[in-house]
């Protein structure tokens, strides 16, 4: 039976990877819609930071709860670099990049580099990623291309480099919060997030036009909701979802909510959005559930094929 997913022993934690892989796919999917909606009436960069110094606030009140040590200092370390990478600069490059004026079908397109970027930092890391895994990531990636199709695919020098630069940023924070030592879930949660936005905040009231002048009057309740839903579900929830499967899965499925997410978008933008869809869409799904087939059960394919093929037919002499 396959290795991910073995459906004759459901133990606890195949539930649970289980669990955390759908809420990922689902739940990273509608925050395309929501982080519209915020960004109607909130300055993107203030939105982010004050987004992650909440919930890390929240976070280290849940870790004290459970009675979880504070950090050390190379914890702390540790944890300001993985807060910097992902919470900061992967967030903050992908607003910079649509500012920058880069199309949206590019855009969602770059994002699917992050698990090659993962697997790769991976494979130098002395872990083993299976050619199948592989395989996978480009099927998702083409995919997530295709489904991209009917998007927008302008773009400038800035914007293309902000761009490349936030699943690059993403997929160094989440290699270093598989190798690094980190204090227990939820205070390393917290603290990644709170010195992350902490950052943002800083560099937003700096650099950010409007950050300094924003007024509670100026943001509408539909932002503060999505806001809100961010806080809660994209990032208490979601994001503790996938920094557990960094530390419990491979790199590959781990990253594989890249390509996923885009279906789940497009999905919620023709429920809500009103969007249409067209032709690529029926092309690309097939060509996405073959990359996830791969990275679940790519050497009980490759079994399956071996024994598929004819024996060889005996010779006389």
């Amino acid at each position: 039976m396959p290795a991910i997913f073995n459906l004759n022993r459901l133990d606890r934690q195949t539930l649970r990877l289980a669990g955390a892989l759908l809420i990922v796919y689902l739940v990273w999917g509608t925050t395309y819609f929501a982080l519209g909606v915020v960004m109607q009436s909130l300055p993107p960069v203030l939105m982010n930071g004050a987004r992650f110094v909440f919930a890390g606030v929240l976070m280290l009140a849940i870790a004290r709860w459970q009675g979880q040590a504070w950090p050390t200092v190379a914890q702390w370390r540790a944890s300001a670099l993985i807060g910097s990478l992902m919470a900061f600069a992967a967030m903050a490059l992908v607003v910079l990049a649509q500012k920058a004026g880069i199309g949206s079908g590019l855009m969602a397109t770059v994002v699917t580099t992050m698990p090659m970027w993962l697997a790769l930092w991976t494979r130098w890391g002395g872990e083993r990623v299976p050619v199948t895994s592989w395989i996978g990531l480009a099927l998702g990636a083409s995919g997530a291309l295709l489904l991209a199709l009917e998007g927008d695919f302008s773009t400038t020098l800035i914007g293309t480099l902000c761009a490349f630069g936030a699943p690059l940023a993403w997929s160094i924070g989440s290699y270093a919060s598989r190798r690094l030592t980190l204090p227990a879930p939820a205070m390393a949660s917290a603290a990644q997030w709170l010195l992350g936005g902490l950052l943002g905040l800083v560099v937003a009231w700096v650099w950010e036009p409007g950050a300094r002048s924003v007024t509670w009057q100026q943001v509408s309740i539909a932002s503060a909701l999505a806001w809100l839903y961010l806080v809660v579900m994209g990032t208490m929830v979601t994001l503790n979802a996938y920094l557990w499967l960094l530390k419990n899965t491979s790199a590959a499925l781990a990253g594989s909510y890249s390509f996923v997410n885009p279906v789940v978008a497009l999905g919620v933008g023709v429920w809500l959005g009103g969007e249409r869809l067209t032709g690529w869409v029926f092309v690309a799904l097939p060509v996405i559930g073959l990359a996830l087939a791969l990275i679940l059960y790519g050497r009980d394919i490759v079994r399956l094929a071996g024994s598929l093929r004819p024996a060889p037919s005996a010779t006389t002499h």
